[in-house]
């Protein structure tokens, strides 16, 4: 399978370390290169405005979704290629997940961490066959793969599943693993 678009899920806020920023621009460069749409939250600010803005200055396609809410306080990119303004968070996920060939989370916080969560479920669960993968900055996943080893070792999530995440600190390394993606659909319950 060859993903030509993906949704990206990041932190609106720059992170306390530079290479957040960093890498967050290296994979928008990235994703410009291999002549992949972004799609996005829409704003301006923070992790999510250095990917947009690295993507769209290597010549890249960006396709923000914002809430109206959030465009009301002028964090909205008005540079994008498209712009989407929607009424509620709802609405901007189900499109994010409808337009993606695939889901990637950068570091960020309980939104990002709630966004990428909510496809890899779907996932889990048959929704859709779409990769679904981290991008592990500064180690800042670590800690969650842990967690996810956790709930198998408590018996609350099956191995496989675990095992479909597609994980790499390189942005290259990620977007060439999510292009080789197959599906391995495990029912839960078994």
């Amino acid at each position: 399978m060859t993903v030509e678009s993906l949704a990206v899920f990041c932190g609106s806020s720059t992170g306390l370390k530079r290479v957040y920023m960093e890498q967050a621009e290296n994979f928008g460069k990235e994703l410009a290169n291999k002549n992949k749409t972004l799609i996005y939250g829409g704003a301006q600010v923070g992790c999510m405005g250095a990917l947009a803005d690295a993507s769209l200055n290597s010549g890249g396609n960006v396709v923000g979704m914002i809430p109206q809410k959030l465009k009301a306080v002028e964090i909205a990119h008005d540079q994008l290629t498209a712009l989407h303004v929607v009424d509620t968070m709802h609405e901007r996920k189900s499109k994010m997940a409808e337009l993606a060939d695939g889901f990637v989370a950068l570091p960020g916080g309980s939104g990002t961490l709630e966004e990428w969560f909510e496809v890899f479920t779907w996932s889990q669960l048959g929704y859709h066959e779409k990769p679904c993968g981290l991008l592990n900055v500064n180690n800042f996943f670590d800690p969650l793969m842990r967690m996810l080893n956790h709930t198998i070792e408590q018996g609350f999530m099956n191995k496989s599943y675990r095992d479909m995440i597609i994980v790499s600190s390189d942005p290259k390394e990620l977007i060439e693993k999510m292009d080789c993606y197959t599906p391995n659909f495990a029912l839960k319950w078994t």
